[in-house]
């Protein structure tokens, strides 16, 4: 058996990416224009899972305070206050997350840092930030 044309031995691929550390961790981002499939950030989910469950808690009264609940859960007070403001995330945002469509620059540090409390204010910080 004959081949008609040789096959060459090196073969290059050019992919653009660029290198970004979250968490700790290296991750790898296409460009916008390249559609794949979104990876679902478990600290993110945790983080909102663990932020509903506490707002629950504080709304039903099982807990008189926040302090209260942080000693129960074993939490320091700032950490827990920090994650409560979660709740005060827009819904398309919680939403992208839960979905894994959040942008890149989408953290668990990011959230827990200052943001608007207007939903439109946060939807478009969250937008142009992720589109850095």
């Amino acid at each position: 058996m004959t081949r008609t044309k040789a096959i060459p031995e090196t073969i290059t691929i050019h992919v653009p990416f660029r290198i970004v550390k979250r968490g700790g961790r290296k991750e790898m981002i296409l460009p916008p224009s390249t559609s794949t499939q979104r990876k679902i950030e478990n600290t993110l989910v945790k983080a909102l899972a663990r932020a509903f469950r506490w707002k629950r808690m504080l709304d039903s009264g099982e807990f008189a305070t926040i302090n209260d609940l942080a000693k129960r859960e074993g939490i320091a007070l700032s950490y827990m206050t920090r994650v409560l403001r979660l709740t005060l995330l827009a819904p398309d945002i919680v939403a992208d997350i839960l979905e894994g469509r959040q942008g890149h620059n989408t953290t668990l540090a990011a959230l827990l840092g200052e943001f608007p409390l207007h939903w439109e204010e946060q939807w478009l910080r969250n937008r142009s930030h992720n589109q850095k």
